[in-house]
């Protein structure tokens, strides 16, 4: 049903103080009645000559795969056809999209503005998912004004969809990209590489005096006119296996994400930079009991099984089983593996058990634990105290603060590699540190 402006209601109204002088004027009626009649005549004609429903196309474009928390894009186009291809005056409008409602939202979900047959009206907005899981767009609503403006023709385009938030597969691309043009270091990823006798070409460099004359590339030397001479990188497939807490600690919140949520982003970009780097890379997702378990492989087909277990590893309301889960990967897995188990500590008392089991992990594996600090607890800490109940606070969290610190040394003198960091730096930490590790060849 079409909808009156404020032009058509101006309009209307000016007829009322034809009515009331007709209390005076008697034959002023017959004006009143012309004057609305005038107006009504305008409006339907204005409907008649209104585009339809059917001279706009509206499409929405988005990826079938939103990431974890990160912006995703969706883009709007509304595209205008009217029945005379002569028509060229423009329509203004109204659109406003449905994205699932459980979304942050940057931009608006929507568009103002003019369209007209040569120039299509386009928009786009962000989403930005707080959870993983299945969710769905709903239909797109349009409102147009009629020629003279004095009604709004609106309808709804089919535009229903489903769509799954998964792990942040747009830092992926980022990192993909950033790597094609090699500006790695703008996201503070360090240029470690291994060099050293091997068969895959690395680099070309200047020659000196220490190199082995065959390895002089003639071709270049002859282009650059000095000594010019070829690095190989040693050739060496190793085995990287992901291992995700999925108890309870895990599901403590962390600007916007839980700290599982974090880890899954971060394993995501791990098994992506390993699978590229030729090794092998395998996944174990436990809380009371090993919940997901796929054997370590490599190849980009590898990655998508991972991608799709990450996807549906979901947080348990449950305590972590430590020896359930690393004696069922030790098990599993007689080949020598870095190790990243993702966890989280509270007590020195609370992780006897972590602390006993990742150890044994040495020295067949190398095992990495990957933890992320409590900002909350690290601000109580340092922040200086106001009252006497801050003063309380900022004991209990430095108390806590440094059993977390003798639980990660403990770690250390065992054998077991650890990484603290905050959650929004953990993943340029991890892959830095997964660099460090293999270009050290310590596999």
């Amino acid at each position: 049903m079409p909808l009156l402006t404020r032009r058509a209601l101006i309009l209307l109204l000016a007829g009322v103080p034809l009515l009331l002088l007709s209390q005076f004027a008697p034959t002023a009626i017959f004006f009143a009645f012309a004057y609305i009649g005038l107006v009504l005549a305008a409006l339907i004609a204005d409907y008649l000559r209104a585009p339809s429903r059917a001279a706009f196309t509206i499409e929405r474009a988005n990826d079938p795969k939103l990431s974890l928390g990160a912006d995703n894009l969706i883009a709007l186009t509304l595209r205008y056809r009217p029945p005379n291809p002569a028509d060229l005056a423009p329509v203004a409008y109204q659109l406003r999209d449905e994205p699932p409602f459980q979304f942050a939202q940057h931009g608006g979900a929507g568009m103002d503005g003019e369209v007209s047959r040569r120039q299509p009206a386009s928009a786009s907005y962000y989403l930005h998912p707080y959870r993983r899981g299945d969710y769905h767009f709903g239909d797109l609503n349009l409102r147009w004004r009629t020629p003279l403006g004095l009604l709004e023709r609106q309808a709804t385009y089919a535009a229903a969809a489903p769509v799954k938030v998964y792990p942040n597969l747009l830092e992926v691309r980022k990192y993909e990209l950033l790597a094609r043009k090699d500006q790695l270091y703008e996201v503070g990823l360090k240029n470690v590489r291994q060099l050293g006798v091997g068969s895959e070409f690395e680099r070309l460099r200047e020659y000196n005096n220490s190199d082995d004359y065959r390895r002089i590339y003639w071709p270049a030397t002859a282009r650059a006119r000095r000594p010019i001479s070829m690095d190989y990188q040693v050739e060496r497939s190793q085995t990287i296996f992901i291992a995700l807490d999925a108890g309870r600690l895990m599901t403590s919140p962390t600007a916007n994400l839980t700290k599982l949520d974090y880890a899954v982003n971060a394993s995501l970009l791990l098994a992506y930079i390993a699978s590229t780097k030729g090794d092998r890379v395998g996944l174990l997702g436990f809380s009371d009991q090993v919940i997901s378990y796929i054997a370590a492989g490599r190849g980009r087909k590898q990655f998508l099984t991972i991608l799709d277990s990450l996807y549906n590893l979901q947080a348990q309301p449950t305590e972590a089983d430590y020896a359930a889960a690393l004696s069922y990967f030790a098990l599993k897995n007689r080949r020598r593996a870095l190790v990243v188990l993702f966890t989280d500590l509270i007590d020195k008392d609370a992780s006897t058990v972590l602390v006993n089991y990742v150890s044994r992990l040495a020295p067949r594996h190398l095992p990495l634990t990957v933890t992320m600090s409590n900002g909350p607890v690290v601000a109580a800490a340092t922040t200086p105290p106001r009252s006497s109940a801050a003063v309380y606070e900022q004991v209990a969290a430095q108390k806590l603060l440094q059993e977390r610190r003798e639980v990660l040394e403990v770690l250390n003198q065992r054998g077991v590699l650890t990484l603290d960091v905050p959650a929004d730096r953990l993943n340029v930490s991890l892959i830095n540190k997964y660099l460090e590790l293999k270009a050290r060849n310590v596999l």
